[in-house]
């Protein structure tokens, strides 16, 4: 009686313990199965879809100017014409300087001694007649009120080549994310509109993409000059104008409705 009784309480448990692990099995696989699921029906291209487009735009205006200068030097002492074009580009750095305009802001660019060949028909030879020796030096204004005054001191000083005036951005980025933004929310505002007028909702992004048009980057002649060899005395300061540019990104989204 007792064997009988000892076996039937062990029975008992082992059903409530095998009912229990087939329930904890059974809400493991369904949870599995639903997830597999889920993953199946995303991975499936999505059929309901509307495609919208959207422009952004931003006016910039340029806050840096660019342009460069040079002073070529010729002689037949190599010597002589490093000396004497070192002080003439050391003078206008010094000038630049006092202006405000920051170390960071200036930069050489090329600095180039070479050597001029002519030939003798006599002799048939080539030989050296002289040197010429040039240095260019590359500045950005950040104080547009400024831009007159030093291009229009450069020729005295010996500057004898003065480079185009570029205007320019310095976070060019920022602007576009600008444009970027609005354009995306006015595509999303028209899939809005779109879908409520046709008794549909928006579910999600399933793919976007973007154009850019009129990169800020700006280029404006105001002074391109070959003031010659001799350098001149003095320059009137140019009216510089900058101007401004319309940055455009257009996108393009594909969203699922239902």
């Amino acid at each position: 009686m007792f064997k009988f009784k000892f076996k039937a309480e062990n029975l008992k448990n082992w059903f409530w313990f095998l009912l229990d692990l087939f329930i904890a099995v059974s809400i493991i696989i369904t949870f599995l199965g639903v997830k597999a699921i889920n993953r199946y029906e995303n991975s499936l291209p999505v059929t309901r879809t509307i495609n919208v487009a959207g422009e952004g735009k931003v006016t910039v205006i340029p806050d840096i100017a660019m342009f460069s200068f040079s002073v070529v030097s010729e002689g037949n002492d190599p010597n002589k014409i490093t000396v004497d074009n070192n002080q003439k580009i050391n003078s206008a750095l010094d000038f630049i300087k006092g202006k405000g305009i920051e170390a960071k802001d200036i930069k050489t660019t090329s600095y180039s001694l070479s050597p001029k060949y002519e030939y003798d028909k006599v002799t048939r030879t080539t030989f050296i007649s002289g040197y010429t020796l040039t240095q260019t030096v590359q500045i950005k204004i950040r104080d547009f009120s400024k831009i007159g005054d030093i291009m229009g001191a450069l020729p005295g000083m010996g500057i004898n080549q003065i480079g185009a005036l570029s205007f320019d951005v310095d976070n060019q980025d920022n602007y576009l994310n600008q444009a970027r933004q609005i354009a995306f929310d006015k595509a999303f505002a028209k899939a809005k509109s779109m879908a409520s007028q046709n008794h549909v909702r928006i579910e999600r992004v399933v793919t976007f993409s973007e154009s850019q048009n009129n990169y800020p980057i700006y280029f404006k002649n105001a002074m391109e000059s070959s003031l010659g060899m001799g350098g001149a005395t003095s320059s009137a300061a140019p009216q510089i104008e900058p101007g401004s540019q319309e940055v455009t990104v257009n996108v393009y989204v594909t969203y699922e409705i239902e």
